[in-house]
């Protein structure tokens, strides 16, 4: 089970911190991953970390903006989310990948957990 949460309002060039904890297994055991989906959209692959931290990929629309960590002691990954844009507003939410190959997934039916999501709403 996935627990997400950390989303809210915030004005634009805000920022928020997500945090994603993982109950009932070992999170240090999956790749760790973030979606979001706005309204009448699809899902899409935001950012996503490998099981030692080691590795992080970003969606292009947010690189030099969002940080994925995470901190295997307290099972729990984050996605810290600068200089906020209307346009990330969206229901974030986290996922666990359980192969366990080396490369980062960035499709959602290439996850096997998720979380329940958390809505995040950036106003101009």
């Amino acid at each position: 089970q996935l627990q997400a949460f950390g989303g809210g309002l915030v004005q634009a060039g805000g920022c928020l911190r997500l945090s994603c904890k993982t109950c009932g297994f070992t999170s240090s055991n999956y790749h760790m991953g973030w979606f979001r989906q706005a309204p009448g959209k699809e899902r899409e692959f935001v950012a996503a970390i490998s099981r030692s931290g080691s590795l992080t990929y970003y969606t292009d629309s947010v690189k030099g903006r969002f940080i994925i960590s995470r901190d295997n002691a307290k099972n729990t990954a984050y996605l810290d989310m600068n200089s906020l844009k209307p346009e990330d507003t969206a229901v974030y939410y986290c996922a666990a990948d359980s192969s366990p190959f080396s490369n980062i997934k960035t499709t959602a039916n290439e996850y096997d957990y998720w979380g329940q999501g958390t809505q995040v709403t950036v106003s101009s």
